[in-house]
């Protein structure tokens, strides 16, 4: 089922690594800003006391005011871990939670390995040396996208169990980037210059067939609307009829294939395009 849930799975190692190198939110911002607001104005508070004419107050003044830039840092560096770890989920049912990822290494590496372990192809021989390979190039892969795109034209979500546990565990992954590729804007009305481009969507073995996939797919339509899109835009193999009716249920519909080329002379499988429009 790994692969009825990927929206482009490939043939091996090598090509798989096409799905999470797609070309291609500030939250808390209010909060942010009323906490820069008060340490700016007890910095003001305090700079009165500068036109004092002795050294020691000067020295004194200075090392309070340093004091107060560091806590200032401080609390910038804890709002950003609270904006993110508490960040309001998008999607809350079928006792399934889907949310932004939190850019924190253990985090990422295990949305990378649930992603690594829906597209990897089996091989023969040495099959968990070029796992650990395959795996690798994942996460440097979504590394590299949470790094160099951005937050309002990439996302990757993550699905959890809606519950309190602590220790929650990422059982479903999907990639959300905006795009302008022809080839899908031609199959679109001339005034939406770009789309949201699903990719990457996997689902751990042990949570196949409990609707994380379903969960995953109404957050990109959730993140749509937050971005002002009216697209939504995915792949699918031809004959998967598995992730075919899975999306076919989510709203989308086909409306181009691969050309004949692509299955007849390089050998890949032919997928469909399928499109989805938001309503706001």
């Amino acid at each position: 089922m790994a692969h009825l849930l990927a929206s482009n799975p490939t043939s091996s190692s090598s090509s798989s690594l096409k799905l999470f190198f797609c070309s291609e939110s500030s939250i808390a911002g209010s909060v942010r800003n009323v906490g820069y607001y008060n340490a700016r104005r007890k910095r003001h508070r305090f700079s009165g006391s500068c036109r004092c004419s002795t050294s020691s107050s000067v020295v004194s003044t200075e090392l309070q005011i340093e004091k107060l830039n560091e806590e200032e840092e401080g609390e910038r560096r804890r709002i950003r871990s609270v904006s993110e770890e508490e960040r309001e989920c998008l999607v809350c049912e079928n006792g399934w939670r889907v949310r932004r990822l939190v850019e924190k290494d253990e985090e990422i590496r295990n949305a990378a390995n649930v992603q690594a372990e829906a597209f990897h192809v089996p091989v023969s021989l040495f099959n968990p040396l070029f796992f650990l390979f395959f795996q690798a190039e994942v996460l440097a892969g979504l590394l590299y996208k949470l790094k160099n795109s951005p937050r309002d034209r990439y996302a990757c979500l993550v699905a959890e169990a809606d519950s309190n546990s602590s220790s929650k565990q990422i059982v479903g992954v999907v990639d959300v980037t905006a795009l302008r590729d022809e080839n899908v804007l031609q199959h679109l009305p001339p005034q939406a210059p770009e789309y949201l481009y699903i990719s990457g969507i996997a689902v751990s073995s042990n949570f196949r067939r409990k609707k994380v996939a379903t969960a995953l797919l109404k957050a990109c339509d959730v993140l749509s609307r937050m971005w002002g899109f009216d697209y939504l835009a995915l792949r699918a193999h031809e004959d998967d009829w598995g992730a075919r009716t899975l999306y076919s249920k989510a709203g989308y519909k086909v409306v181009s294939r691969d050309p004949p080329w692509l299955s007849t002379w390089i050998g890949k499988k032919c997928r469909v395009l399928m499109i989805k429009q938001i309503n706001h």
